[in-house]
């Protein structure tokens, strides 16, 4: 059996379980005036007024349980924790490595496939002639491909053409 605590808890009538004794007693207490009032025992299965629960029914009881708490927005719910890839992985078999490997690059490749392309002019024109030669040089290219010279400047002049003047 556990010792009772040095300082016991009070109820609201002021009633407390005695550590030496362990009955129910209302502690001595010092008046204003320097006094001392005597520890009172407490008859047991008695309780005073102001211990009392309030009675409530189950309906009453239920319904108090399902509140929501003071200053609760309805609908609102708080933003997801970010997932932690590492720890989430550590309880993982194989099998489920490799399983979630695949979905990763399967999800990266359906982005570049879904990329949407800022002028879709360009598109046309490559998609036509395929291969075309590279207007400069007089060299075949492949479509989409451009040497290294050029590509700065083949990326200067589309952000020139993409630009509009008002």
């Amino acid at each position: 059996m556990s010792k009772p605590p040095i300082v016991p808890e009070t109820t609201a009538a002021g009633i407390a379980l005695d550590p030496r004794t362990l009955e129910r007693v209302i502690p001595e207490s010092r008046r204003s005036d320097g006094t001392v009032r005597k520890e009172r025992k407490i008859r047991p299965g008695f309780t005073p007024q102001e211990d009392v629960r309030r009675f409530r029914g189950t309906r009453q009881a239920q319904a108090e349980a399902n509140a929501l708490p003071k200053g609760h927005i309805i609908g609102w719910a708080p933003p997801p924790k970010a997932a932690t890839p590492a720890a989430s992985k550590a309880g993982m078999s194989k099998a489920q490595k490799k399983n979630e490997k695949r979905k990763e690059k399967r999800k990266e490749k359906k982005d570049e496939v879904e990329a949407v392309k800022d002028n879709w002019e360009d598109e046309d024109e490559e998609g036509e002639g395929g291969a075309g030669k590279d207007k400069e040089k007089g060299e075949t290219v492949a479509s989409g491909t451009t040497s290294p010279k050029d590509a700065g400047a083949d990326a200067l002049a589309d952000k020139l053409d993409k630009l509009e003047v008002r």
